[in-house]
């Protein structure tokens, strides 16, 4: 496998083949990046609609939990998040009232507009029993080394998938606070409060973009 996509592969197998007995480690101030995915890896999040409700979500619930958000990727079957403990509860029910609410907001659409999404619910024959898988992968970032590489994969995410050419041509990303300085859907809050502390070697050249090495 070529080096460009090992790290991409790598991620899918942390999706894949998640252990049954995960071990987190919680209350040390660390950042974590979070991954978690829809009910059997199906592209639930696939419209346009779906990612935004997703985000809009995610911006309420971090900030009334009191997350940092340092990065993030939607893709149509997964997210993946860079963020703080929160100040209010923990990181596993900041990302249990996330799920539920993005679930539930699924639902209330569904209800209110037939035939604009193509999930069904409640659970009858051949119908979805639920939204997201239930566990997700916890991995405890302790170096600015570490916070630009997963920066790195979650923003080369949609281009590995070959969604889209470029980053910037997929908003549901953190991508364009870091390579543009612009804020885009949500706001990114940096580590060490600098963004430049944390802008990855490819986005300091921006066009064209180059698919991190695994």
């Amino acid at each position: 496998m070529c080096p460009a996509l090992s790290g991409f592969w790598k991620g899918w197998e942390a999706l894949l083949f998640m252990p049954r007995k995960l071990k987190r480690h919680h209350g040390h101030g660390d950042f974590h990046f979070i991954t978690f995915s829809c009910y059997e890896r199906r592209a639930l999040l696939g419209t346009v609609r779906a990612r935004h409700l997703f985000v809009k979500t995610l911006e309420e619930v971090r900030n009334h939990r009191g997350s940092l958000l340092v990065g993030y990727v939607v893709m149509p079957e997964h997210v993946h998040l860079l963020v703080s403990e929160p100040r209010k509860g923990n990181l596993a029910q900041l990302v249990q009232v996330l799920k539920q609410r993005v679930s539930r907001a699924m639902r209330a659409r569904k209800r209110r507009s037939p035939g604009q999404l193509t999930l069904k619910f409640p659970n009858t024959t051949g119908e979805l029993r639920r939204f997201w898988q239930r566990r997700y992968y916890d991995f405890n970032i302790y170096s600015t080394k570490k916070m630009r590489e997963k920066l790195e994969y979650m923003h080369a995410n949609p281009i590995q998938r070959r969604l889209v050419a470029h980053p910037r041509d997929w908003p549901w990303s953190s991508w364009s606070f870091y390579a543009l300085s612009e804020q885009g859907l949500l706001k990114i809050d940096p580590m060490g409060g600098s963004q430049a502390s944390i802008e990855t070697d490819s986005e300091k050249n921006s066009p064209p973009f180059q698919t991190p090495k695994g």
